[in-house]
């Protein structure tokens, strides 16, 4: 192996909704480089940022019959019933909801928790307050999905925050996606929620970190689970 080979195999990889900002950033950096020395270094710090901001890591999902998967890098900010948008139609009655808030410096690249059929997209404009407040999930701009995995029906709610502008969807109704594959994007910071059929319970707690693709966050309480392994 050569050493740019090596060099390329330890670099995580930039999604390509990244690269125009990134672009930008760069130009950035040049003109306060221009206008005076330091303040370019200040420039080429929030560049580097702005790519480890876009950055979409190789995962590891476990795979096994029952798991839920994280959908989002970041932390556990609450778990209780909720019901679920209603642009979905999912059901009028409380889910259990986890949310897992991402901070600036979480990877943003966003994960289906289990494999299944995309049944239903919706999305709706709003707010932008603060991601991490409950009612957030109710007046922020959102994008909502239901995964369906042919017994079970969840909810996946991508959430805009106080500073981010964009939700960025990769998937459309009828998509089949395996466990762990990428759905979608919020640019700096959010919040993602996963609304759980009955049946299955969460196996995380409130202030825990995630690694999407990686975290276990639910499984159905009847299943005995045989875990596997796959790069995603």
């Amino acid at each position: 192996m050569s050493i740019i080979d090596s060099i390329r195999k330890q670099l995580v990889p930039i999604h390509r909704e990244g690269w125009p900002f990134i672009a930008i950033f760069a130009v950035i950096a040049n003109l306060l480089a221009w206008i005076w020395g330091p303040l370019g270094w200040v420039g080429a710090i929030l560049t580097a940022w702005c790519a480890y901001f876009f950055r979409d890591p190789v995962r590891t999902v476990p795979v096994g019959e029952g798991l839920v998967i994280s959908p989002a890098d970041g932390r556990v900010s609450m778990i209780a019933p909720a019901v679920p948008p209603s642009e979905l139609g999912l059901s009028n009655e409380p889910m259990t909801r986890i949310s897992i808030f991402m901070n600036v410096f979480n990877c943003h690249v966003n994960r289906v928790p289990v494999a299944g059929r995309i049944e239903a997209i919706a999305y709706r404009p709003g707010l932008f307050l603060n991601a991490e407040l409950d009612k957030a999930s109710e007046d922020n701009e959102r994008n909502a999905i239901i995964v369906n995995t042919g017994r079970e029906r969840y909810g996946v709610v991508q959430i805009a925050g106080l500073i981010a502008r964009r939700i960025v969807s990769f998937v459309e109704e009828g998509d089949e996606l395996g466990v762990g594959e990428r759905f979608g994007l919020i640019r700096f910071g959010s919040r993602v929620d996963v609304y759980l059929p009955d049946g299955v319970e969460p196996v995380v707690g409130v202030g825990q970190t995630m690694v999407a693709g990686e975290t276990v966050i639910a499984m159905a309480s009847t299943k005995a689970v045989a875990r596997v392994y796959q790069p995603q």
